[in-house]
């Protein structure tokens, strides 16, 4: 697995310093007020075109590669040899920046924030970077792990894959106890905690098979509805997950 890509120096951590790693769409931006749907679109159009399927077969094809693998485009690599990196590009290729809504001050709140802040995502990286740009955060971040990097072997390993949280914590070098996965999706917050990460989850309605859920599960060390609070909490030396559970 590649190391993330530099967005920026990065600081040197205390020895309690905790690493930060922040999902993307619907965790630092609300994708589903509209970029989503721009992506969908593209991806949609491009399997029905590259498979030569009806468009009601694309589309649950699409999902059901989405579920079982994190990432549509692995499936169609997989199973029809579908180039990658190029399906990503092609799908992710529209001007995001009319698109783009998050909270209001996010850049000073994450500014604040203690220890190392990574963005990890399943996105492609020239997607990730043109959607930080645009949120005015990308200086405030220090790497970048987006689905270019999550390929040992050659082959596309994105969240929730288990071996590619412990390759995430190898890579970091720190105690997992230390590293913090803020993310929508519940399915990857169970792999980080297998790993040994502290998991908060950002609840957001738009993420698929939110709205089943109710509570919060063992693996989640804290559920919060903005991120916003998350910011303010581990300012104010509030951690998730600070004490080791019974």
């Amino acid at each position: 697995m590649h190391a993330p890509s530099p967005l920026r120096r990065r600081r040197p951590l205390g020895p309690d310093d905790p690493v930060w790693l922040f999902d993307l769409d619907n965790t630092l931006h609300d994708a589903s007020r509209g970029i989503f749907r721009a992506i969908d679109r593209r991806m949609g159009a491009a399997v029905a075109r590259t498979l030569d399927l009806p468009q009601d077969q694309a589309d649950a094809l699409r999902l059901r590669y989405w579920q079982r693998y994190g990432a549509t485009a692995i499936g169609l690599a997989r199973h029809h040899g579908v180039n990658l990196r190029q399906f990503l590009a092609t799908c992710h290729d529209f001007d995001i920046a009319p698109l783009v809504h998050a909270e209001t001050g996010l850049a000073a709140r994450l500014r604040g924030l203690p220890g190392r802040r990574i963005v990890l995502t399943n996105a492609p990286a020239h997607y990730a970077r043109r959607v930080l740009d645009a949120l005015g955060i990308l200086q405030e971040f220090d790497g970048l792990w987006a689905i270019d990097h999550m390929m040992p072997m050659g082959l596309a390993r994105p969240k929730p894959s288990p071996g590619l949280m412990r390759m995430v914590a190898a890579r970091l070098g720190v105690p997992a106890r230390r590293i913090i996965l803020v993310e929508d999706t519940e399915r990857n917050l169970k792999s980080a905690r297998q790993a040994g990460m502290r998991t908060v989850w950002l609840y957001h309605p738009g993420t698929p098979f939110s709205r089943q859920r109710n509570g919060r599960d063992l693996y989640v060390d804290a559920r919060i509805n903005r991120l916003g609070t998350l910011l303010l909490q581990a300012r104010a030396g509030r951690m998730p997950g600070s004490r080791d559970r019974a």
